[in-house]
């Protein structure tokens, strides 16, 4: 059981350095004075979900489940 204890923290650790990139490569949610005069209803703007935004976003809050999802089975002490 140890070894799955190694790979499981091995997992986690990358999980964790994924998710630290990830996090910085997102803009802010203010990023742009654009935003301000309406030039936010771009095609980008309104397509978010398919553009490289949306994809940082939607792998993010994969990543950040399955960090929880590690975490619990780390320090559950049954390895």
């Amino acid at each position: 059981m140890g070894a799955l204890r190694i790979i499981l923290t091995i997992v986690f650790i990358l999980i964790c350095i994924a998710l630290v990139v990830l996090v910085l490569m997102q803009e802010g949610k203010s990023a742009g004075l654009g935003s301000i005069s309406g030039a936010a209803e771009t095609y980008w703007g309104k397509n978010k979900g398919r553009s490289m935004e949306g994809f940082l976003v939607r792998t993010t809050k994969i990543l950040a489940v399955l960090f929880m999802v590690v975490a619990v089975i780390l320090n559950l002490n049954v390895f």
